[in-house]
């Protein structure tokens, strides 16, 4: 392991999707830069793995969302990385009995209207929590809320209705064959990266910046934040004067949960490829499956909230374990030999992401502007929940990373 620099132009923290967006920008600047990095690895919440010699399978982030805006598929295409565009397993492809087409329609027409509720709300531009333009009584109010746990990381109670007007989704939804994880990854294969290096303090308070980690010391004259609004929050990283706006905005920014799970299938042709399998359950503490994702022998479980809070809570296996029972209660408990687990993920426990992606709990939406904003001209903040409409994205967390390396230069050019 090479040791760090003792001084550097820009430091960015976290080597995200953020932290190589900002990276990236400054390659060619003439500033020298470094990421600072805790984990063995690139990519931060988009990790890619082998779940077995045949199943690909992304632990993080998957979907390219809103395709057609997303700054990830020129670079796809620039890094030779194959981008599948075949229609999302959400909506259409029901498989089995489990959750008739009528009783789909009907949900996905209570979804639609509760939706448009949340959309002529916010346009009073007063704020509140999501779960108050349920429609009191309809039957299918827990599964809404479950969409909202897979979505937003959480249930409605903890969503800002301004938050979630702000998001812009035009529903293009595209993959990466080879794994989000390892596009990001190969988008900072180039960069100046020190991995293992767990930044704990960030010293403002002379001239230059001093930044404290697991391998020494490190002075800068800018410094580039990415780190999740969890580890702000939780003071994992301190700062030197403390920074009280950025602590009040990242706790009003906090990461909720979504977590997945890969389970090998046998006999896989006996099984549609991209299928889609969720039952009418009527509860929110459900998960909802892709069947052979990509065509793999595989299926796809993927749960949110405090449901994949307290499976996460249970200890390993524990996805895995309740997946394979929910599946087998939809399919027959003799489908239960059909499945292994393979891989599952516990973002909640991850220290260094202590979550899945931000949500602004009610009113707290304007917090984003607030955790963007620079400090002194110092230091400057990226990340996903920085970002002021692709928020709970890697394309949003990139774009805010070449945004803070811009107010970088911006700032420089001054001088």
């Amino acid at each position: 392991m090479s040791s760090l620099p003792s001084t550097i132009d820009v430091a960015i923290i976290g080597a995200g999707a953020a932290g190589l967006g900002a990276a990236n920008a400054l390659k060619d600047s003439g500033l020298s830069s470094i990421v600072l990095e805790a984990r063995d690895r690139l990519g931060g919440r988009a990790h890619t793995v082998m779940a077995s010699p045949d199943v690909v399978f992304d632990v993080g982030c998957g979907w390219l969302h809103s395709a057609d805006m997303n700054s990830f598929v020129p670079i796809a295409e620039r890094l030779n990385f194959e981008i599948n565009k075949d229609l999302p397993p959400w909506r259409e492809r029901a498989y089995g009995k489990a959750f008739p087409q009528a009783d789909r329609d009907e949900f996905v027409f209570a979804l639609d209207q509760f939706y448009d509720r949340i959309e002529a709300a916010a346009q009073s531009g007063k704020d509140s929590s999501a779960d108050r333009y349920l429609e009191p009584g309809n039957r299918w109010n827990p599964m809404i809320d479950a969409i909202s746990t897979y979505v937003n990381g959480c249930e409605l109670d903890q969503v800002s209705i301004l938050d979630v007007d702000a998001y812009e989704d035009t529903n293009v939804n595209w993959r990466v064959r080879r794994g989000y994880g390892a596009l990001v990854a190969a988008y900072g294969a180039q960069l100046p990266v020190a991995l293992n290096c767990e930044v704990r303090l960030i010293d403002h308070s002379g001239k230059r910046i001093r930044i404290e980690t697991s391998r020494g010391t490190i002075e800068a004259d800018k410094v580039i934040v990415t780190v999740p609004t969890n580890l702000i929050a939780d003071e994992a990283i301190r700062f030197s004067p403390a920074l009280p706006d950025k602590l009040d905005a990242a706790r009003g920014l906090p990461l909720g949960l979504a977590d997945k799970v890969t389970l090998a299938l046998a006999e896989p042709d006996t099984m549609p490829k991209e299928g889609n399998l969720r039952g009418a359950t009527m509860r929110t503490e459900m998960g909802t499956y892709h069947i052979r994702p990509f065509g793999q022998p595989c299926i796809e479980g993927f749960f949110g909230g405090r449901f994949a809070q307290a499976l996460e809570d249970a200890g390993d296996g524990a996805i895995a374990a309740h997946s394979i029972d929910e599946i087998a209660g939809f399919l027959g408990n003799d489908f239960r030999r059909k499945l292994k687990p393979l891989r599952e993920s516990h973002w909640a426990h991850d220290p260094f992401a202590r979550g899945s992606y931000s949500h602004a709990l009610p009113g707290h939406a304007d917090k984003r502007a607030v955790l963007a904003a620079p400090v002194d001209g110092r230091l400057f903040f990226a990340g996903e929940a920085t970002s002021p409409h692709f928020f709970s994205t890697a394309h949003g967390a990139r774009d805010s990373g070449e945004r803070a390396a811009k107010e970088v230069l911006v700032e420089l050019a001054r001088k």
